[in-house]
């Protein structure tokens, strides 16, 4: 039988050179020439930290405009709320989404399932998969997804007659 899985991955290869291209701007830019403001990915979290409140969104808006440079949505990549010490210091997290959520997974599929297409859906770790007998009802389902919104970035993946 036809199937998909419905997924939202990002390419850690290019959240890498989100990052990398954003150190180059970090280290270039005059208003940080002195001060320690850094940038430091760890698997899906991208650290940053800076002197004052300021730079930070000074920092954030680097990184982030790098990151949409990339076509990287903007769904995939939660901001954490900055942590500023007494001492004036800043820091923040910017997750990188991997995977669905089992919640939103439950939107998804009740989505489908409200659609009344003849398909069947399951959740399997963190992904959707969803199964028919006809490549075109398949291909309606993918087409009611990307035109629902849904709080996370969705790619179709392992299409299979």
């Amino acid at each position: 039988m036809p199937s998909f899985d419905i997924v939202s991955q990002v390419n850690s290869m290019e959240i890498e050179n989100a990052v990398n291209t954003a150190k180059k701007e970090l280290a270039n830019r005059f208003d940080f020439k002195g001060s320690n403001a850094e940038i430091v990915l760890e698997k899906n979290e991208i650290k940053l930290s800076a002197g004052d409140q300021f730079q930070m969104k000074q920092l954030v808006e680097i990184v982030i405009g790098k990151i949409t440079k990339r076509s990287i949505g903007l769904k995939s990549v939660e901001q954490c709320p900055p942590d500023i010490s007494p001492l004036g210091h800043a820091r923040q997290v910017i997750k990188v989404r991997q995977g669905i959520e089992t919640e939103v997974a439950k939107q998804i599929t009740g989505f489908i399932r409200d659609g009344k297409f003849k398909v069947t859906t399951q959740i399997q770790e963190r992904q959707v998969r969803v199964t028919g007998k006809s490549r075109d009802e398949l291909q309606t389902v993918m087409a009611a997804v990307r035109a629902e919104d849904f709080p996370v970035a969705l790619q179709f993946q392992n299409f299979r007659d």
